[in-house]
């Protein structure tokens, strides 16, 4: 078992150089821990708790260079750096470590040794010093601070670490609520299974298993095997199952070995030929409606007693996918009238003469199911199968199949089933709402699939943490999707850097007296609570654009104090409005000296473009869920209950440090919402909302009826019109509705309060 280092994410100064040597040398898995005080390394039955020690202890498993004299006064030197707070003391100390790195790479000998990561470390939880770093005096110990940080392994820690500060993760109790459940078994020893059907694309239910069948052959030191269950060739197509093996990997979910119930159909077949010869199977031509009412009714098969002989003849048609064969199928014999219907003779074998994806014409015979999962998870070693529990009536019958086979029992662990409010897991629903166009594919960002959601800005983190927060539960019930989006913006919020973006529909254009006289770039942070996101482009000029609902806001009257963000207070003067009541143009005075704590509002704007400084054109686009009603039934036709508009797009300005996104990179538009970058098209950006959990972001937004493939504007803040303006009453957004009490009720008696107007009046 390799060493852990457990330390807390909130630990100050956090211990960067112990982490750093980790996770670089590959020696111990870390491990962030709110609950803990101290940083600990357990190495078999020892504990280290002294960051050095740690850090000495971790190169020397490692065996990282170590050849100098020099190396303690580094571990001194780094030590002391600690504790400086004086300004001349701290340049001293910089001063020396950049004239010993002038001529070397790193501080002792030819490769990365503890003493760098141990003074990094120092460097790195300094803020002094990093500000001090930033001014590039020393720009020898800045280069080698710079190489230390790129390493892919510090980069990774430092991603963690960032993910681990706003992570409330499941507690050591869900841990071990899990633990518990999975019952005999032996660390080391426990193999799992995810079987998914290779005739769709995954969705969010499915995902709930692939993570907890990873989480436990994780947790046990064991491993996790990813089978297809190919045994319908009516449906499954070796394309599936390329996107599923994609699908996965986008959940970082990597199974131990991949295999298919198809590697095993000879060994199916001896066993089913074995039930048969054993009495514990029969071969049946009872129609498909009979039989299910004979089954219902607790009728037995007129074949049920049929000779052995008679048995294997008609197995033996089936397999050559005769005419007479394929009117025949084979059944377990179980019984005929158990209370649960699971155990009342199940198939177990069919007919099927289409060719199989992957043996071809080989079988015109292909097993359910319901008896080849049992034996195959059996055959393959799995000791826990996790599964649903919509399948927990069919668990005696699972357990019937391998003793009748003779085969090793295998251990079932059940977990609730995952439905969402407005969200289909049909597989035959989402195909109709892409053979009908109302999604542009299965990776639409409306869609449950795991390429839908990750799409939408859902990270593997807090698909994790959702699933197993849920810990063991039975309960089957429609969850809202505002704890896992929730827990998705916790996630993103520490790490998401910070960009503006202006609404183009009436914007307006601002005049700053004050402002420089030429445009002026400065680096400002991208996130100003996280100096490690990274800095960004901001240009000044003294014109801007605001937003209409912005302007709309200013007390023109009184000249109101704002706040642009990123830059002071500024005064507001006066503005131009046209007939519509629609502001035309601001002018305002700059205030550096204002208080930004006493103004009531703080503004995003952007520069006015120039050909050195353009804005790029992006549209943010927002969605509703693909129906309107929480829980589709039984009967409902899906068609009647589609969402009319559920794709709301708006155009916008950006800043142009949006140029430098990757597809998937994830943001914040400030006062606007996070977003994850979806690509351009023709020339414009689009970025998609990823909601935040809050009631007003997961509400439905269906509006009046459409084309359901109409994409619209979204909708934007409605101006506050001047007194001088009179509006038209917007129109309504909902679904037009008839009166509840149809015509007005009047009231014939006579009152001695003062008389009101009806409040139903039109």
């Amino acid at each position: 078992m390799a060493p852990i280092l457990t330390v807390s994410p909130k630990q100050s100064p956090f211990p960067y150089a112990a982490t750093a040597i980790a996770a670089y040398t590959g020696k111990a898995d870390i491990n962030f821990d709110d609950a803990t005080t101290a940083i600990s390394l357990v190495i078999g039955d020892s504990t280290i708790d002294d960051e050095e020690a740690i850090v000495q202890s971790l190169a020397k498993e490692a065996g990282l260079a170590e050849d100098s004299a020099k190396s303690p006064a580094f571990f001194a030197l780094a030590k002391n750096l600690r504790t400086l707070t004086v300004f001349p003391e701290i340049v001293s100390v910089l001063d020396s470590l950049d004239d010993h790195l002038a001529f070397r790479t790193f501080l002792v000998g030819h490769e990365i040794s503890a003493a760098d990561w141990f003074v990094w470390g120092s460097l790195k939880g300094n803020i002094k010093i990093l500000g001090l770093l930033k001014n590039n005096q020393h720009p020898h110990l800045l280069r080698w601070f710079s190489h230390l940080e790129s390493l892919k392994s510090t980069q990774t820690l430092l991603a963690d670490l960032a993910s681990a500060k706003a992570n409330k993760a499941r507690t050591n109790k869900t841990a071990a609520g899990f633990a518990l459940g999975l019952q005999d078994a032996i660390d080391g020893q426990v193999v799992t299974r995810f079987p998914p059907e290779p005739s769709g694309y995954l969705h969010i239910g499915h995902t709930k298993a692939a993570i907890l069948n990873q989480y436990f052959a994780k947790m046990y030191h064991g491993k996790m095997i990813v089978r297809f269950d190919d045994t319908n060739p009516s449906k499954e197509r070796t394309e599936f199952e390329d996107t599923i093996l994609e699908d996965l990997q986008l959940l970082d979910i990597h199974g131990d070995v991949v295999t298919h119930t198809s590697d095993h159909f000879d060994t199916l077949y001896d066993y089913a030929v074995k039930m048969i010869k054993d009495g514990k199977a029969y071969a049946d031509d009872t129609e498909q409606l009979q039989m299910r009412e004979e089954r219902f009714n607790g009728i037995a098969s007129k074949h049920r007693d049929d000779s052995i002989e008679d048995n294997l003849k008609h197995f033996d048609e089936m397999k050559a996918g005769t005419t007479e064969g394929q009117r025949w199928c084979i059944r377990a014999k179980i019984s005929v009238d158990n209370p649960n219907k699971a155990m009342r003779d199940p198939v177990i074998y069919r007919c099927n003469a289409l060719p199989h994806h992957r043996t071809g014409d080989k079988w015109k015979i292909y097993p359910t199911y319901d008896f080849a999962c049992p034996i195959v998870d059996s055959i393959e070693g799995v000791t826990h199968a996790l599964r649903t529990n919509e399948y927990r009536d069919r668990n005696p019958q699972y357990y019937w199949m391998m003793e009748a086979a003779g085969v090793r029992k295998v251990n079932i662990w059940d977990f609730s089933r995952l439905n969402f409010v407005y969200t289909l897991l049909s597989k035959r629903k989402l195909h109709w709402f892409v053979n009908e166009k109302h999604v542009s594919g299965w990776d639409d960002p409306r869609f449950p699939t795991v390429r839908g959601i990750r799409r939408r800005g859902m990270t593997i983190e807090a698909l994790t943490q959702f699933m197993l927060s849920q810990g063991p539960s039975q309960a089957v019930v429609s969850m809202e999707w505002d704890s896992i989006w929730t827990i998705n913006k916790k996630i993103i919020d520490p790490i998401a850097p910070r960009h503006w973006a202006i609404a183009k529909d009436k914007i307006v254009p601002v005049t700053i007296t004050g402002g420089p006289s030429s445009i002026e770039v400065k680096l400002v942070p991208k996130h100003k609570k996280n100096p490690e996101v990274g800095e960004k482009k901001t240009v000044y000029s003294s014109t801007i654009f605001i937003e209409q609902e912005d302007a709309q806001s200013f007390d023109y009257e009184a000249n109101e104090e704002i706040t642009l963000m990123d830059w002071g207070n500024a005064i507001v003067k006066s503005k131009e409005v046209d007939a519509s009541g629609t502001i035309t143009s601001v002018a305002m005075e700059l205030n550096l000296e204002g208080d930004f704590r006493k103004t009531k509002k703080k503004i995003t704007w952007l520069a006015q473009p120039t050909p050195e400084y353009p804005l790029p054109p992006v549209a943010l686009v927002d969605f509703d869920y693909l129906i309107t009603k929480k829980k589709l039934e039984e009967n409902d036709e899906v068609a009647d209950f589609v969402t009319p508009v559920s794709e709301f797009k708006e155009l916008a300005y950006a800043d142009a440090n949006v140029l430098e996104l990757q597809k998937g990179d994830i943001i914040q538009f400030e006062r606007k919402g996070y977003y994850i970058y979806d690509g351009e098209t023709d020339g414009v950006r689009e970025f998609f909302k990823i909601p935040d959990g809050r009631a007003a972001g997961i509400a439905s937004k269906a509006g009046p009826a459409a084309t359901p493939s109409t994409s619209t504007p979204a909708p934007t803040s409605t101006p506050k019109p001047s007194s001088k303006t009179t509006e038209s009453t917007p129109p309504p957004t909902m679904y037009k509705m008839e009166k509840i009490y149809g015509n007005d009720i009047q009231s014939e008696l006579t009152s001695q309060m003062y008389k009101m107007d009806s409040i139903y009046k039109e």
